[in-house]
């Protein structure tokens, strides 16, 4: 699948409020055939270049310190209701404690979604750009690609390692909280009535994974242009994802 068309659809199954902070891929590359015919073409080029790398950076730090938030809220979440089964707590009734429970499952697994689909999103741009430099260097003769992706490399929006360690957080948590045992005893209309509300991000999140799969396996050698490897345990995510889906995942 050529790249424009990977990353319409990535930005179709995206969340509605995200899908005008991709990377304008269409236009600089509409920008990249007018260079050679309209002078102002390249200076243009750099300056749409080095506004999307700004509207990368604010649009990933501002996800990053609300989904930080929302870590630290799920986790107090859970404390409460853990307290008040405690032997000095004031102890809900058994349904009542399945239905919090219930929400707090789905809210995790959504906010897993939803952290896996901002590391997509750091891929799929950093990919954009670099396949947009080459064609920019091919069709100029220079060699822009190079220090350009170094800048890059350094920007915030490439560093997914602090949503990377609170995905692994909040599989920990689905493990410990709600563990295999606890979800086989869920009745079938229970489990869904938990699931549907975030089935879209079911759906978005797998295929994130598989898009960033795909762009790993799409080039045979390593360069100073390959994305690192994929810091995510892939299988583990699969796992927690079909735990508490009842959507089919490849």
């Amino acid at each position: 699948m050529k790249f424009g068309k990977r990353l319409k659809q990535q930005i179709e199954q995206s969340l509605p409020d995200w899908r005008d902070k991709f990377l304008t891929y269409k236009e600089l590359k509409k920008l990249v055939r007018l260079i050679s015919s309209a002078p102002k073409a390249d200076k243009e080029f750099m300056y749409c270049l080095n506004n999307e790398i700004e509207k990368f950076n604010a649009f990933f730090m501002e996800q990053e310190e609300d989904f930080i938030i929302r870590h630290k809220e799920l986790q107090q979440r859970i404390q409460r209701v853990t307290d008040t089964r405690g032997p000095n707590g004031t102890k809900p009734s058994e349904t009542e404690y399945k239905e919090e429970m219930a929400k707090i499952r789905k809210d995790i697994v959504n906010f897993h979604g939803e952290m896996v689909l901002l590391i997509n999103y750091s891929n799929i741009n950093y990919t954009g750009l670099a396949k947009i430099l080459k064609k920019y260097d091919k069709r100029t003769g220079g060699v822009l690609r190079l220090p350009f992706i170094q800048k890059v490399l350094e920007q915030p929006f490439f560093t997914t390692d602090l949503i990377s360690k609170l995905v692994k957080e909040c599989e920990t948590t689905i493990d410990s909280v709600f563990p295999a045992s606890q979800e086989q005893g869920i009745l079938p209309a229970e489990r869904q009535a938990i699931t549907v509300p975030g089935e879209g991000i079911f759906r978005n999140t797998v295929a994130a994974l598989l898009t960033m799969q795909e762009i790993r396996r799409g080039s045979s050698t390593y360069s100073h242009f390959s994305l690192p490897p994929l810091n995510l345990p892939e299988p583990d995510i699969f796992q927690s994802l079909q735990l508490l889906s009842p959507i089919p995942i490849p």
